[in-house]
């Protein structure tokens, strides 16, 4: 393998693993917020992660650099497409990120007791969703070891399976409170749509570990 292909396909991973350790700052920086109820400090991770789209633009742009100058065999060909496609995942998770905490900070604006503790009760997803991303860094940092990554990927399954697990207790329990709700029954079903659509950020890791686990040995993307 030609040296400078070899460093440019590395300087993209490294690259790739530095936008993931941003969204998963922001996740961690975002539940610390939530736990405090904190909208301030949600505005502020809504900043931390606004120059993600031009990080993404910059790799897809050095991929295609790569295709040009280089023809890279199978297997790291598989590796800068995975990458393609993962960047559009950062992409989605960004603006899930940045969704989720704008609609968080729209409810703690309500400032009811019950809309603060369900929000609460629903950062176990959260935690899981950060889990998830430690994994999916790990995965790159040894990308080289196919144990290791198929195990990782099976643990962040892991995780997505208890998210949904989280949010069906935690449904049950705003159903039963929004006959109580005294006028926020809107307000405690748009929390749980709100919360159901932060989900979306573990099963788009979900679906990066499993486009890791293609770069590395194949298979279906």
């Amino acid at each position: 393998m030609l040296s400078g292909y070899s460093e440019a396909r590395h300087e993209v991973r490294d690259q790739v693993i530095e936008v993931i350790k941003t969204l998963a700052k922001a996740n961690d920086n975002a539940l610390k917020a939530l736990e405090l109820a904190d909208t301030h400090e949600l505005e502020e991770v809504r900043k931390s992660i606004k120059s993600i789209g031009k990080q993404t633009e910059v790799i897809d742009n050095e991929i295609v650099l790569i295709f040009a100058k280089y023809t890279p065999e199978a297997k790291d060909l598989r590796e800068m497409v995975s990458y393609l496609k993962i960047t559009s995942a950062f992409n989605r998770i960004k603006t899930n990120i940045n969704n989720y905490l704008k609609n968080m900070q729209s409810m703690l604006a309500e400032e009811d007791a019950n809309i603060v503790q369900f929000i609460k009760d629903s950062l176990s997803i959260n935690r899981c969703t950060i889990n998830a991303f430690n994994k999916t860094i790990e995965m790159f940092e040894t990308f080289n070891d196919n144990d290791k990554i198929k195990q990782l990927a099976i643990e962040i399954d892991v995780e997505y399976a208890k998210t949904d697990d989280i949010y069906a207790l935690l449904e049950k329990s705003v159903i039963q409170k929004m006959g109580e709700a005294d006028g926020l029954a809107e307000e405690y079903f748009n929390l749980l749509k709100y919360i159901r659509k932060n989900l979306k950020i573990v099963d788009r890791l979900d679906s990066i570990a499993q486009r890791i686990i293609f770069a590395r040995m194949g298979g279906k993307l």
